[in-house]
């Protein structure tokens, strides 16, 4: 079989070489969707991969979770948030993560593993709060990633699954990007784009922005819906618009949402959401997920 390899010890050009054989069969064996089981003993027994500055390191649960987001290996990120719970989210090697700081939640949103996100949003939960935060708010790198939080890719990628999840779990939707956008500004560049595709799930993810943040928030884009108020007028509706500029508070509507919102925890975040007196219609989000 292609992944059965051994690392042969030493520190020259041949170490390096099998090195890297072992490391793409690791990643073979979790883009085929092998067993739980049969990964792990790659990983703990004889899979090795070459880090720079010439060390050699096992995979961690922390980079095996990373493959398993990539290619969405279910069985096998669920074994590792389960068993692993701190591990699976803590800081990869500098081969998998140019910044200190755990990728594992803008990966899960930039590949749209709705449910794998679940599970980690989950397995956050458990965490003390101050790491809590740091997971939830984590901003990526200010040179490859712009500085962007998790919610700022939601809003760039318009996953609304995703920004629902995340904002229920605490997410703040308050942080700026290295540019000085919240992630507000970022949904409201996408929906300028032109042409306007895909502008129901964006007017969705704007709603549900809506339930979250706080009623004054600063951000960079409002003075641009000022300037050009029939333009956005006509791609918001002039409820929306007339709310995000402040010209009219919010509807009876969103103050509601956000009270009863605000009542959910987010150890109960989304089940919870369908004990909220909505109707049918209102719940377009398919976020009926295992525990």
């Amino acid at each position: 079989m292609p992944w059965s390899v051994r690392w042969v010890g030493g520190c020259g050009a041949q170490s390096q070489k099998q090195c890297k054989k072992s490391s793409f069969a690791f990643y073979q064996a979790v883009r085929d969707l092998l067993p739980v089981w049969f990964l792990e003993d790659m990983r703990t027994m004889e899979v090795f991969h070459w880090e720079d500055g010439g060390k050699v390191s096992v995979y961690s649960p922390s980079e095996a979770l990373l493959y398993a987001l990539v290619h969405d290996h279910q069985p096998y990120a669920r074994h590792l948030l389960t068993k692993f719970p701190q591990s699976a989210l803590a800081v990869p090697s500098q081969s998998f993560s140019c910044c200190q700081s755990a990728p594992h939640l803008a990966m899960a949103v930039r590949y749209n593993r709705v449910r794998v996100l679940f599970r980690i949003l989950k397995a956050i939960q458990a965490l003390p709060p101050s790491d809590r935060a740091a997971h939830l708010d984590r901003q990526g790198c200010s040179r490859v990633e712009g500085g962007k939080t998790a919610l700022h890719t939601a809003c760039e990628l318009v996953r609304p699954e995703c920004l629902l999840l995340l904002l229920g779990h605490g997410a703040s939707p308050c942080l700026q990007d290295s540019a000085g956008n919240t992630p507000l500004d970022t949904l409201l560049q996408q929906i300028s784009h032109m042409p306007a595709a895909n502008m129901r799930a964006k007017l969705l993810c704007l709603d549900c922005l809506f339930f979250f943040v706080p009623q004054d928030l600063k951000f960079a884009m409002k003075q641009q819906l000022l300037d050009n108020r029939q333009q956005w007028q006509d791609l918001l509706g002039d409820n929306r618009f007339q709310c995000l500029v402040g010209l009219a508070p919010p509807s009876l509507f969103v103050r509601a949402m956000r009270v009863l919102i605000r009542t959910i925890s987010p150890e109960h975040f989304p089940e919870a959401l369908d004990n909220l007196p909505l109707p049918h219609f209102l719940k377009p989000l398919d976020l009926k997920l295992e525990s």
